[in-house]
């Protein structure tokens, strides 16, 4: 009986070994810090392994097209999702808003304040993600529309592919300032460098982001097990202390 009973328990603790799967997913670079938490949740509750390629949501929307094996994609913005449903790669029933993103003006200053260095004119250089790329640099030039201050700027700004570039940049010193995701300096093991400013909603569309199942993983339990992990409480709390909100 009790060599009966061991064997049952031993059994029982190979499930998740034996019914594990693997997925890869396509997610916007601004949402990396808070993915790579999200993702160590889920693998230690679930035992499935989650494969992770960062980019912007244009570069990485045009890998899927061409045929990229991503099983998921969190893209940075709401229309590229829209599109592959459209496409046919993907069903509506299987899209959903996983956060709303927060944008925000930094630099490596600390002891002035940067709304009036935007203001009168005294940057130089600023880094903003590629707006054709990037829906974060569209909000960006959004801001800068709004304040009436697009013309002015419009030959200081510096170009990066994602906001995971534009916060290099203004991390090595090479622009005064850079337009990133809120999330990206939300490193709770390390001192936040310099300061900024957390861009009022109404300056901006709201940056709804949204991500998507496949078609080609509709039979991946790695991949669904994941997106459902996504719509639940601890998925949320995660992305709410990382500077997002949740619907």
């Amino acid at each position: 009986m009790r060599i009966f009973l061991s064997l049952s328990l031993w059994l029982v603790s190979l499930t998740p070994a034996l019914h594990a799967e693997e997925t890869t997913i396509a997610v916007a670079a601004n949402f990396n810090f808070a993915m790579e938490e999200l993702v160590a949740a889920f693998e230690a509750e679930n035992g499935h392994r989650v494969n992770v390629v960062y980019g912007s949501s244009g570069r990485l929307y045009a890998q899927i097209v061409n045929g990229a094996p991503y099983q998921l994609f969190f893209s940075a913005d709401q229309e590229k999702p829209q599109a592959l449903v459209k496409d046919g790669l993907a069903k509506e029933s299987n899209r959903f808003t996983y956060a709303v993103g927060t944008l925000f003006l930094w630099w490596l200053e600390s002891d002035k304040d940067i709304t009036e260095a935007l203001d009168n004119g005294s940057l130089e250089r600023i880094a903003i993600a590629n707006p054709r790329l990037a829906p974060y640099g569209q909000a960006a030039m959004q801001v800068l529309e709004s304040l009436g201050l697009n013309e002015q700027y419009e030959n200081r700004l510096v170009m990066g592919e994602s906001v995971s570039q534009v916060y290099q940049f203004v991390a090595t010193g090479n622009v005064d300032a850079g337009f990133i995701a809120l999330s990206q300096i939300i490193q709770f093991d390390k001192p936040l460098l310099g300061t900024g400013w957390i861009i009022p909603e109404q300056l901006h569309e709201p940056i709804y982001q949204d991500v998507v199942l496949l078609n080609n993983a509709e039979n991946n339990l790695a991949a669904t097990a994941f997106l459902k992990f996504m719509r639940g409480e601890q998925a949320k709390a995660i992305i709410d202390r990382y500077g997002y909100k949740t619907e």
